[in-house]
């Protein structure tokens, strides 16, 4: 498209999310992010955007975001907010700790910056429970769409929606909360679902198989190194099993002593499915199921007892291969920015509905 439509992104992270809205017709000019080796390797992976690295509740960092943004007229925004510190909804937390805990109210500078750039187009997501919180504004307990609608009901339509991944495209199982805000009298549907779901064995199951500490010739594709008694425990585990299935090869101690956890940690994930949802320890195969599938051997035992490479992971949250990280990029922040982004296939099936449509 020639003449895109101009967007921002606030509590942008590294811009995973937002991969893909080039080529559904939009074009981020402005973006904000607090921690700097996120908002650094965000400038390395868009060069063309603005990036301001800072703290946006600093009123110059606010207002040189808000200014680019309307500089160049911003129709679209996307933001995420982080949920730490918010109340749960039915959790016992007394309402004086609310008022103090400034995490809380992250949100109020979305709301703040959407009255002062008031963009056509608005998406505010993040994990499910963001429609459960409630922050106390002016002596009310009020939820994230109630505040919405109270700020804005007379300009916008609002409504919201949980949504898996898995059902657009993107071969994880990855649930998240969608806020949408757009001017009334004008249409934005939700996109429809994919019939077939892809699986794991559909993206990655091409690539060569790796053992701990191995690494291939494929950028991004090597086995991390792990201790030598997981990968004893992993190599007898089946696929979409947990070690704590096993009989004799489970998670224990030096002296025999079972390690007490969960069956969804030290569990490998299965072929025909789409991946369960990754997470910021993807890097652990005490994690929760985030151990390559494997492949049964001669021996009996299984393949790739190792957490899933980098590639891996990118080729799982939809991103493609030539991803344009640089080299040197610290294995560790891929695999955490990757394990709370909003997958971008996602985004782009979500923006498609009203930049082609509208």
């Amino acid at each position: 498209m020639e003449n895109k439509i101009k967007g921002m992104s606030l509590f942008s992270s590294s811009g995973i999310g937002e991969f893909f809205l080039s080529r559904a017709g939009i074009e981020i000019v402005v973006a904000n992010e607090l921690i700097p080796r996120r908002g650094e390797l965000y400038r390395k992976i868009y060069p063309n955007h603005c990036m301001i690295i800072g703290d946006i509740t600093n009123e110059q960092i606010f207002n040189e975001v808000r200014d680019i943004a309307k500089k160049n007229k911003v129709e679209f925004m996307i933001a995420s907010p982080p949920c730490q510190g918010i109340s749960v909804a039915g959790k016992n937390r007394k309402i004086e700790d609310m008022a103090q805990d400034e995490r809380n109210y992250l949100i109020t500078y979305v709301i703040r910056m959407i009255h002062e750039v008031m963009p056509n187009h608005i998406i505010i997501e993040n994990v499910p429970s963001l429609l459960k919180l409630k922050l106390f504004i002016e002596s009310e307990l009020l939820t994230v769409e109630e505040i919405l609608e109270k700020e804005f009901n007379d300009s916008y339509e609002i409504d919201y929606n949980v949504l898996d991944t898995s059902d657009y495209g993107t071969p994880q199982i990855r649930k998240r909360a969608i806020i949408r805000m757009y001017k009334k009298n004008t249409e934005w549907k939700w996109p429809k679902k994919m019939e077939k779901k892809v699986t794991v064995r559909q993206v990655i199951g091409d690539l060569p198989s790796l053992e701990a500490g191995q690494r291939s010739d494929i950028k991004w594709h090597f086995g991390r190194n792990h201790d030598e008694r997981q990968v004893l425990w992993m190599k007898h585990t089946p696929t979409g099993h947990s070690a704590f299935e096993n009989e004799k090869y489970f998670p224990q101690k030096t002296d025999g002593t079972p390690i007490k956890g969960y069956q969804s940690s030290y569990r490998r994930i299965k072929w025909d499915e789409p991946s369960p949802t990754i997470t910021m320890r993807n890097d652990a195969i005490s994690s929760q199921r985030n151990v390559h599938p494997g492949k049964l051997m001669h021996d009996g035992t299984y393949s790739d007892a190792r957490v899933l490479s980098v590639l891996e992971l990118m080729r799982l949250t939809g991103l493609p291969d030539d991803w344009p990280i640089p080299d040197d990029t610290p294995e560790i922040l891929i695999r955490q920015i990757m394990g709370e982004c909003i997958p971008p296939l996602l985004i782009e099936s979500i923006v498609k509905e009203f930049t082609y449509e509208n």
